[in-house]
């Protein structure tokens, strides 16, 4: 993260943003955080701890004394977030109206949408170890009437989909099964069909098959369409075969994203 400007002095101690795993030194970085990862502004940011920062390592005081003072009103995000950029005038008035817009749109939604889109986020940027928790804690709280079991399948797929991309394909398939059978989608039963062979032999994938109760012949359609973009699957162009070194490369690249969104 780098600026061209800094108007105010770098802090000595960071302030640590956990959701991403970022150091903020300075108010620029902070309001390029806040504009860029709108989503990722809740309570983990909106706190003592950081109006504490900004007065203790960056000596803004006045900003200081009027976020606490927001803390306590309690009055929304926007009228947190919204003084940290004009401490600076980080915005033009027309970012600052459509950031206000976008700010107040999010509020007004369901605490499991909120939830949700932060944690789409995250699987965004990778870091899927912390979106799953995000899914997990809006299933765990689920109730009666909240936003439908369209939308809490979604939630299993999203969850589904962040554990397939960690390699936890078993995991995954438990998704999206639960999501099959909560709402029924195709979309859903080809993903289950789709990564049951990842971590099963064949025989205990067709008693994976059989208990699932789907219809023979669609099922039979999704392995098909799965064949076709297997056989579909070209080497590049070219040499298809790659060095050790670059192999070796290769794998460390594989490694660190899994650490990075596994936080090992």
């Amino acid at each position: 993260m780098s600026f061209d400007l800094c108007q105010v002095k770098k802090a000595e101690k960071p302030y640590y943003i956990e959701s991403i795993g970022i150091h903020i030194y300075t108010i620029e970085e902070l309001c390029f955080y806040l504009y860029e990862n709108i989503y990722l502004i809740d309570q983990t940011i909106i706190n003592e701890a950081l109006c504490d920062w900004l007065r203790d390592e960056l000596g803004l005081k006045k900003l200081y004394r009027q976020l606490y003072e927001q803390l306590e009103k309690q009055e929304g995000i926007a009228y947190f977030v919204l003084p940290i950029f004009r401490e600076i005038g980080y915005l033009s008035p027309e970012k600052m109206r459509q950031m206000q817009e976008k700010l107040g749109k999010l509020e007004v939604q369901p605490e499991d949408m909120r939830q949700k889109l932060k944690g789409d986020y995250l699987v965004k940027c990778g870091m899927y170890s912390n979106a799953m928790h995000e899914y997990e804690q809006i299933l765990n709280r689920r109730g009666p009437g909240n936003l439908g079991a369209q939308f809490y399948a979604e939630i299993w797929n999203n969850l589904g989909c962040a554990y397939a991309r960690m390699f936890l394909f078993e995991d995954a398939a438990d998704c999206f099964l639960k999501g099959y059978r909560q709402a029924g989608t195709k979309e859903l039963l080809r993903r289950y069909v789709s990564v049951l062979p990842l971590y099963l032999s064949d025989e205990e994938y067709r008693k994976k098959i059989k208990e699932v109760g789907a219809d023979s012949q669609l099922v039979a359609r999704i392995q098909e369409y799965n064949s076709k973009i297997c056989r579909n699957l070209s080497p590049a162009e070219g040499n298809p075969e790659i060095s050790r070194e670059e192999a070796r490369e290769m794998i460390g690249r594989i490694r660190e994203d899994y650490c990075r969104s596994a936080k090992c």
